[in-house]
């Protein structure tokens, strides 16, 4: 099948959720189609980062986004009803050269990531159309509101409105639609949310294995330091929870790592406390810690950290919310928290009980190998193309 991709992200480097997952689906759809990849993107593309995808495409059309253009499209979009997303990546310009791509390539299929490409292909009827939701972003929006100060809630509202209904416009203009989590589709705004199919996120477990590197790091976490929902739970990690777990253990070792970090993550830094930034392997910060906290307050879907830090046979500790996603076992294959005290008890607990650490890290890691490769993850992708 000669297939079309679209992302509104170039999918490298892999330092965001959306664009690891666009990432290794591509190269798992490459082993069954031919794919042609058009992908947006907003900064300069090193050489290195085109090369390592081009691999698993039959072209590659990449096209830049103008910053005036972005600006001024959002400012227009005060006076129609779209998302205020779908107005930031879709230019004119833009859709001139898409358009172009798919008569071009002449596609039996078109797979889009996220909302915001999908106006790129609205008025596209001849083949079948797929699209990733991949979170259920309205419900991430309405989260923000409990969160995000005060000055920014009448945007939020207005976003949030939008988004309710956009996501059942969008549902309705494609053939099929998938998502990455049941938590994520159960929180859809429109009725017909279960057909919308399941295509979980995956790890690649070749490259995340253990490691025997001396651990020099009693907790980590790790993600997009600028993206809001990993701000938040940075800021609350290092101000609520490591404060009751260095009255237990005074030394103890914060690593927040991850590329972009926001200006509230950078002043987090201290003696104990590290603040990476962008990082050329994450892999070298897993292998160094002792535990894994991702304490998600906010936020969808299924969180890649958690399952590369399971894959290196890390103990990880987690809100519920996160964990609705990835169906570990609580007290058997992840730890569970609440509270700030909840988070550092279970800290504490795995710092000083190296049997119980074993126990959850062998159990996590063991989860994560048998059912979330991506190899299995994306199957149900390749089953809805197969299908049309």
């Amino acid at each position: 099948m000669r297939l079309f991709v679209l992302l509104s992200r170039f999918p490298y480097p892999l330092e965001k959720g959306d664009k690891l997952r666009a990432f290794h689906q591509l190269r798992i759809l490459s082993k069954h189609h031919q794919v042609f990849l058009c992908a947006l993107h907003e900064n300069h593309l090193e050489p290195s980062w085109i090369d390592e995808v081009k691999q698993y495409c039959t072209e590659l059309e990449t096209i830049k986004i103008s910053r005036m253009g972005q600006f001024v499209n959002l400012g227009l979009s005060l006076f129609h009803s779209e998302p205020f997303q779908v107005a930031y990546f879709y230019q004119s310009s833009a859709q001139d050269r898409v358009t172009a791509c798919i008569e071009k390539w002449k596609p039996d299929a078109i797979y889009c990531q996220l909302l915001r490409t999908a106006k790129f292909v609205e008025n596209v009827n001849s083949v079948p159309k797929v699209i990733d939701f991949q979170d259920a972003f309205s419900k991430g929006i309405e989260r923000r509101l409990e969160t995000d100060p005060w000055y920014l809630k009448p945007v939020l509202y207005s976003e949030l409105g939008r988004l309710n209904l956009y996501e059942k416009k969008v549902f309705e203009q494609f053939n099929h639609c998938t998502i990455i989590s049941e938590q994520d589709r159960a929180q859809l705004p429109f009725g017909q949310r279960d057909e919308v199919t399941i295509v979980r996120n995956g790890v690649e477990l070749d490259d995340f294995q253990p490691s025997s590197e001396p651990k020099t790091v009693d907790v980590l976490f790790a993600g997009n330091m600028g993206y809001p929902p990993n701000v938040e739970a940075a800021v609350f990690l290092e101000t609520e929870v490591m404060p009751l777990v260095r009255k237990q253990i005074p030394t103890a070792k914060l690593m927040l790592a991850g590329a972009r970090p926001d200006q509230k993550v950078k002043e987090l830094a201290s003696e104990l406390t590290e603040v990476t930034g962008w990082v050329d392997d994450i892999r070298d910060c897993y292998a160094k810690a002792k535990v894994f906290v991702a304490p998600m307050m906010i936020g969808t879907g299924l969180q890649n950290k958690l399952l590369e830090a399971m894959a290196m046979q890390i103990p990880c500790i987690t809100s519920t919310l996160a964990n609705n996603a990835l169906k570990a076992k609580p007290d058997s294959e992840i730890l569970i928290a609440k509270t700030a005290q909840e988070y550092a008890d279970n800290v504490i607990d795995l710092l000083q009980n190296a049997e119980k650490a074993n126990s959850i890290a062998s159990a996590g890691h063991e989860l994560v190998s048998k059912q979330f490769s991506w190899e299995g993850a994306t199957k149900p992708l390749l089953d809805i193309l197969s299908a049309d």
